[in-house]
């Protein structure tokens, strides 16, 4: 599959291997960072969904425990200036109900300066009516 580049503004049209609304699911979810607004990252996950990172897995039974977590995030976010998000697709692969995406992200402050930089691969889930992140492994 082809890379494809999504950015904040001026979003690029996914090459043919991609599925539209695996797209989507992650322009939702960089917007809902942009915006602060934990109700909408919780509303990309199905529950249970599990994040692993800095070598611990969390197990996050609904969208209460997830916005908990999500809260300490954005703060974190806020200390280190972070206004905007940016995505490349590394990888990506879709069979039937189950998806697999590794993904880049950038995180940038008000001058456009990266201010974090990291990798996490997503395990996903069709629903019936959308993709869900079930499963985040941030590299380290």
């Amino acid at each position: 599959m082809s890379e494809e580049h999504r950015e904040p503004d001026g979003l690029t049209e996914p090459d043919e291997g991609y599925d539209e609304e695996l797209l989507d699911l992650f322009d939702d979810y960089r917007e809902a960072f942009e915006d602060y607004d934990a109700e909408a990252v919780a509303d990309c996950f199905a529950y249970p969904a599990v994040i692993w990172q800095f070598g611990k897995g969390n197990v996050f039974q609904d969208d209460e425990e997830l916005l908990e977590n999500i809260e300490k995030l954005f703060a974190a976010l806020e200390k280190e200036g972070v206004v905007a998000s940016a995505f490349d697709i590394l990888s990506a692969h879709v069979e039937g109900d189950a998806a697999m995406a590794t993904l880049t992200w950038t995180q940038s402050d008000a001058d456009g300066e990266a201010v974090i930089e990291f990798t996490c691969h997503y395990h996903l889930i069709y629903d019936g009516d959308a993709w869900r992140i079930a499963m985040i492994v941030n590299e380290p």
